[in-house]
């Protein structure tokens, strides 16, 4: 009996390992996303395969087939999860106080930390080999315009400026914060993160200030 004792042993580890790899949908489908993200970082989505993506989630291409069913469909995902990284953290960047010198430079703040975060997601939103693609231009306008909207919509409130002026200074204080938050990474941090930022911000909040203000938008 030592024999079918062994065997039966077997049969019980092989269906616990079995049990172990069926990880929930949810579960599943952030860690395929997390491989992913680390693939098409690395390569760009035209060199990116879908069968290095398994490999480095450690399933079989089948199974990343049951959650995306093409290379596109998971980039686009992953795009999407990378938008609402960078919208979710202006909108908390915004809402943290209620005084608009210091919403400034909470936004620089969000892009640096979005743009030196761990990962390097910000170059599937700002440097994707593949914005001439309708679906992934579209989300990539979408990141930098929800951006914009939001903070607009507080200089809109609080500044003397028209609706029209509000969205301008709206989307061009997105992008000074997003094209020199990855400057500021592309010398490889020469100047330190909290000394580039206030930088930009005081250059923007001088700016910004200067337009006639409501009285809750005051230097």
């Amino acid at each position: 009996m030592p024999d079918e004792h062994r065997r039966l042993k077997v049969i019980a580890t092989s269906q616990t390992r079995a049990a172990n790899t069926r990880l929930p949908r949810p579960v599943r489908r952030k860690q395929l996303l997390g491989a992913a993200r680390e693939v098409f970082v690395a390569q760009g989505y035209h060199a990116a395969a879908m069968d290095e993506i398994a490999e480095r989630a450690g399933v079989s291409k089948p199974v990343l087939y049951q959650h995306f069913p093409g290379k596109l469909e998971l980039y686009l995902a992953l795009l999407d999860e990378s938008v609402a990284e960078l919208v979710g953290a202006v909108s908390e960047a915004l809402a943290s106080t209620t005084d608009n010198a210091q919403r400034v430079p909470a936004t620089f703040r969000a892009f640096f930390d979005y743009v030196g975060g761990a990962g390097g997601a910000f170059r599937l939103v700002f440097e994707s080999d593949l914005s001439n693609e309708p679906a992934v231009r579209a989300r990539l306008e979408r990141a930098i315009s929800e951006c914009a909207e939001m903070v607009a919509e507080f200089i809109r409130e609080d500044a003397g400026v028209s609706d029209d002026e509000a969205d301008l200074l709206g989307m061009g204080l997105v992008g000074m914060a997003q094209v020199g938050a990855r400057y500021w990474l592309s010398t490889e941090r020469a100047i330190g993160q909290e000394s580039a930022e206030d930088l930009l911000a005081r250059l923007a909040w001088r700016g910004i200030s200067g337009w006639p203000l409501a009285d809750s938008f005051h230097e």
